[in-house]
C-alpha cells in the first residue's frame, strides 16, 4: 500500500470548483469552514471563487499530506456523498452500514446528516484508512 499517494485528485477538485460557489472543492480538500463560508457568500461574491482556480493545486498538495491513504478511496466516498448522500450508500461504503440504513430510511436524517458528512467525510474516510 502506498502511504504517500495522492488521496485526492486536482480534476474533481477543478469540478468542484465549477460550482465553487456552494463552497463544494473546499469541502472536498479538508477545508469545512471555508467552505461554509462559501457557501454562505456565495464564494464570497465570486471573488473568492475566483482566486480559489489558483489555489486549488496546493489544496490538494495539503490534502494529500494531510489524509492517510488506504482501502476506503477519497475520490469515491464524496462522489457517493455527493450523489447518493442522502441514501447513506457513502456511509454503506465506508462500513458504517446502520447509519447507512437510517440515512437511506431517513433521508439522511432529513438532510442533516448529509450536512454533517460534508464537513466530516474526509476525517472518517483518514480514521478508516489509519492503520496503527
Amino acid at each position: 500500500m502506498d502511504l504517500f499517494r495522492n488521496t485526492h485528485s486536482l480534476v474533481i477538485g477543478y469540478l468542484l470548483w465549477i460550482f465553487g460557489f456552494t463552497g463544494s472543492h473546499r469541502f472536498y480538500f479538508g477545508k469545512p469552514v471555508t467552505g461554509t463560508i462559501w457557501f454562505l457568500t456565495l464564494g464570497l461574491f465570486g471573488i473568492g471563487w475566483l482566486i480559489d482556480f489558483f489555489l486549488i493545486p496546493g489544496m490538494d498538495r495539503e490534502a494529500a499530506l494531510r489524509f492517510p491513504a488506504g482501502e476506503i478511496d477519497y475520490n469515491f466516498a464524496w462522489v457517493l456523498l455527493t450523489f447518493l448522500g442522502l441514501f447513506g450508500v457513502h456511509r454503506m461504503y465506508l462500513g458504517k452500514w446502520i447509519t447507512g440504513f437510517l440515512y437511506l430510511l431517513t433521508g439522511a436524517l432529513l438532510g442533516a446528516g448529509y450536512i454533517y458528512d460534508y464537513w466530516t467525510l474526509n476525517e472518517q474516510v483518514a480514521e478508516k484508512n489509519f492503520v496503527p
